[in-house]
């Protein structure tokens, strides 16, 4: 574990996992990211919501502090490693995800059902129908770790990605970067986590095929369920993008849509206190 790292590691389904729990209270929260991201991308709403819960914030394998796996990712896998750390934590939990982890999400909540006490899901990608392409695309991801691995070797990751994410930050936040310069070093300059984020990339459609068929097999829980829904980076497909919301906050009849017209998607970090909001609400 490297020492510039809060939290600790800890083994969930074989893999090791870096953990990073704060606040005592319950029910406890379990916050995952976004493809690619990192715990530092909550740190704004842990802040929020530490002093009346625990909130626990997590790295995939690859992602973050935690240390890269070989195998590819699967819905399954997600959706087991979130019933894993709900029992550490002391289920049932209230899930937080946002975006491409809003797939992992549902399929544990469909799959896990006594785990999960209610659910947030921030700007959750969202797949009405099959995505094309899906299968093939999985065939990429041996090479997007490969790429991770030479990006790694060659020092590209440490010269430049750190740099990398601070200009992604700037553009895609009103606020930037809300994580300590020491944090993002010592993730960012580790080649294994560009090539995770390629990796989860390319298995983006297969998950949400897969998740279509989990749909057809597996009722969703009646639990209480926030979606929210981001449209102000959006330059066209807004009206789409707010129905399949409405469709996703639908799951469940305790389930309620919250539209913020003029935030982008990273939601989490420009405006941390309408996460909050909605687990309080639950």
């Amino acid at each position: 574990m490297n020492d510039r790292l809060p939290g600790d590691l800890m083994t969930v389904g074989g893999d090791h996992l870096h953990v990073v729990a704060e606040g005592t209270g319950k029910p406890p929260l379990l916050l995952s990211a976004g493809l690619g991201g990192a715990w530092f991308d909550w740190i704004p709403v842990v802040a929020l919501l530490r002093d009346a819960y625990r909130a626990i914030a997590f790295d995939r394998p690859g992602l973050g502090g935690s240390p890269p796996v070989r195998r590819a990712a699967t819905l399954r896998a997600e959706a087991d490693r979130l019933a894993e750390l709900a029992r550490w934590a002391g289920a049932p939990v209230v899930l937080v995800a946002h975006s491409f982890a809003g797939f992992h999400a549902e399929a544990f909540a469909r799959l896990h059902p006594e785990l999960v006490g209610g659910m947030v899901l921030v700007d959750p990608s969202a797949e009405p129908r099959p995505p094309k392409y899906s299968r093939p695309l999985t065939r990429l991801e041996p090479l997007a770790r490969l790429a991770g691995t030479v990006a790694g070797a060659t020092g590209v990751a440490r010269l430049a990605g750190p740099a990398a994410y601070g200009l992604a930050m700037r553009l895609l936040t009103t606020r930037g970067n809300v994580a300590p310069p020491e944090y993002v070093q010592a993730v960012c300059t580790r080649g294994h986590v560009l090539g995770t984020l390629l990796a989860e990339d390319s298995v983006y459609r297969q998950m949400a095929a897969d998740l279509l068929t989990l749909r057809c097999h597996r009722e969703f829980p009646d639990i209480p369920l926030r979606v929210i829904t981001a449209l102000g980076d959006m330059r066209g497909g807004r009206d789409a993008w707010r129905r399949a919301h409405a469709d996703l906050a639908a799951l469940s009849p305790r389930g309620r849509q919250v539209v913020l017209p003029d935030v982008g998607h990273l939601v989490q970090i420009d405006r941390p206190e309408a996460v909050a909001e909605a687990v309080r609400d639950l």
